[in-house]
């Protein structure tokens, strides 16, 4: 088995090196494409208006100046393709990718691009506590389950138009409650925010974060299993069609379009 990896947080970062221990658990045959630097939030970004710059680290292991989705585009159709990958691993992201992140997220991002080119594809990340340069990830968690639940999800297989997205509770392995297959959640208050802040020059700008706020979530959801320290297990796919409202508006848009009507 062929695995490629590639990830958000930069190909010299700490998750990707037990990303590597992960896969090579699994197999022998590891290739590596992952950014030159940090892309987190970089969505299924493509670039198109510059040219990409790969360099080569080790015979399977290359940097990209680019997003995830460009790294695992070109692993695939140029780098790899005398052997295409059977399998794409994105992360291990420091940090989960729940709820409605995993949208904005460059780690479920690259196991979309995976999918998209018709190769299985599985996004891992790992929780913090609070997401601060200080706050140590507790990547042995991921390291320890993820081969047999990866292992386990090959056995059973899964839609080709699907990703799987597994995210590690912070906590450390001894005392991971459960593994749990949820649904994707929904906070019921964002945690983004933009500080106002003013350079040397007397220049407003902006720097985004996130807040620490605990939320409120639906049970059976991504975060909610996180959150109670269990491993969580998300089947996730792109179509984000919503059909009530196909089915409510097809009675209202249906047929000839409508003209403006006049003013009363």
């Amino acid at each position: 088995m062929r695995i490629l990896l590639t990830n958000d947080d930069g190909v010299h970062a700490e998750g990707l090196a037990v990303l590597e221990r992960i896969a090579l658990r699994l197999t022998h045959d590891v290739w590596v494409v992952a950014p030159e630097h940090e892309q987190s939030g970089a969505s299924r970004a493509l670039t198109l208006s510059e040219p990409l710059r790969v360099r080569r680290l080790a015979p399977q292991r290359f940097a990209v100046s680019g997003t995830p989705t460009d790294c695992v585009m070109l692993a695939v159709e140029e780098l790899m393709k005398d052997h295409r990958p059977d399998l794409v691993l994105s992360g291990v992201n420091r940090g989960h990718n729940t709820a409605e992140d995993v949208t904005v997220s460059g780690t479920v991002a690259g196991a979309i691009q995976g999918m998209a080119l018709g190769v299985p594809s599985i996004a891992l990340s790992q929780a913090l506590r609070v997401f601060h340069d200080d706050e140590v990830a507790p990547f042995e968690t991921a390291e320890t389950y993820a081969p047999g639940i990866i292992e386990r999800l090959q056995e059973a297989g899964w839609p080709t138009d699907v990703v799987i997205n597994i995210n590690f509770p912070n906590r450390k392995p001894s005392e991971v409650e459960a593994v749990e297959v949820t649904r994707q959640g929904r906070r019921d208050l964002h945690n983004m925010m933009a500080e106002k802040r003013t350079d040397l020059r007397g220049r407003d700008y902006y720097w985004m974060g996130f807040t620490n706020r605990r939320p409120i979530v639906g049970e059976d959801t991504d975060l909610a299993a996180v959150m109670a320290g269990r491993i969580s297990v998300t089947p996730l796919h792109i179509d984000l069609t919503h059909m009530p409202t196909v089915h409510a508006l097809k009675g209202v848009l249906g047929g000839a379009p409508p003209k403006l009507r006049a003013n009363a």
